[in-house]
């Protein structure tokens, strides 16, 4: 085993610091948003949508759907909601964790 090779977590550790601390917290924040937007890329993918089927479902356009997956957008709950329940015909689930 190579004593080099570190794991994902160490290497976070190691780039950003441990959790809790601003440069940790600002990275974690921007990876949950990137998530987001491959998460709903990905569902759009299995449901065989476009981006511009999925906007006229939802009743917007395609460039918004573009940013939104591609995190160069902040997308609201309510139109995430919208976009789960009227692009994909899903239901929103919300955790919290303290």
């Amino acid at each position: 085993m190579n004593k080099n090779l570190k794991s994902l977590d160490q290497f976070v550790d190691e780039q950003y610091g441990k959790r809790g601390t601003q440069k940790r917290e600002t990275f974690e924040k921007g990876y949950d948003e990137f998530k987001l937007g491959f998460i709903l890329q990905k569902a759009r993918i299995e449901k065989g949508m476009t981006q511009e089927e999925l906007a006229e479902k939802v009743g917007t356009n395609k460039g918004y759907i573009s940013r939104i997956e591609n995190n160069i957008k902040d997308v609201r709950v309510s139109t995430l909601q919208k976009i789960i329940e009227k692009g994909f015909g899903g239901y929103l689930e919300l955790a919290i964790k303290i």
